[in-house]
């Protein structure tokens, strides 16, 4: 099975290992990983903006990186998110780019979707021991129904005890250019957030998202928690963590 990794601009520029781990991943489940050198953004900050010229030419461009591959995978619910369900907005008017979208849109998957649901990995290669507990990013969670498949794969792992945090699912603040737009309400989800998590007792919290684990992260140390660590989930399950 051919699967094309999709690292992510924010993985790429903040945290790449998360890309090196998912890589990891990918090829536990005996995939063969193709990473295109060429690739840059899925598009969805232009998108989000109204450019839809902009965030079109670089659906383009992706769709032509990655549609030979058999699947593609996204440690990211947001950028799987935008190519699987926003794609075909963008080529609403042009019949022969839509089906290219459509078809690749249905191959595309977040990282511990396809992991759980697609290569069905009996077995996680990382080793962990502790209490986490796990964020249920907006995208992912909404877009894709991913909810069950990353606490399937923590389940796997015996040293690791999954505690549920009060609003699980409730937003971190982050959302992309909302956090810059909205600073003050963002804030103030992310202080609630990490309040909830706090309270769960965890020595860390789990998530799917970088641009949630950058959010989660900077809020937890401003409010002088240097302890709880903040993971995604790539890190954990290969034993990056």
């Amino acid at each position: 099975m051919k699967v094309g990794l999709f690292v992510t601009c924010l993985v790429d520029l903040m945290r790449p290992r998360i890309g090196f781990a998912a890589l990891r991943l990918l090829q536990a489940a005996g995939c063969e990983v193709v990473v295109p050198t060429t690739q840059t953004c899925c598009g969805q900050p232009a998108y989000n903006s109204g450019d839809r010229r902009a965030a079109r030419l670089l659906a383009e461009k992706l769709i032509a990186e990655f549609e030979s591959c058999d699947h593609v995978v996204a440690p990211s619910g947001s950028c799987a998110g935008m190519i699987r369900m926003h794609y075909p907005d963008l080529f609403a008017d042009d019949p022969a780019w839509l089906e290219r979208a459509a078809a690749l849109g249905a191959r595309t998957h977040e990282l511990s979707d396809f992991l759980a649901t697609v290569a069905r990995l009996d077995k996680v290669p990382g080793a962990f021991a502790g209490t986490v507990t796990y964020h249920d990013a907006c995208s992912g969670l909404r877009e894709l129904g991913v909810k069950a498949q990353p606490r399937a794969l923590l389940a796997k792992m015996p040293g690791v005890r999954l505690v549920e945090m009060d609003g699980a699912e409730e937003c971190c603040g982050f959302g992309g250019a909302f956090a810059v737009k909205f600073g003050d309400i963002s804030a103030r989800l992310a202080e609630k957030k990490c309040d909830n998590l706090r309270a769960s007792g965890a020595d860390a919290v789990v998530l799917s998202d970088l641009g949630c684990m950058l959010s989660i992260e900077g809020k937890l140390r401003r409010m002088g928690d240097e302890k709880t660590r903040v993971l995604h989930i790539a890190e954990i399950l290969s034993g990056e963590a």
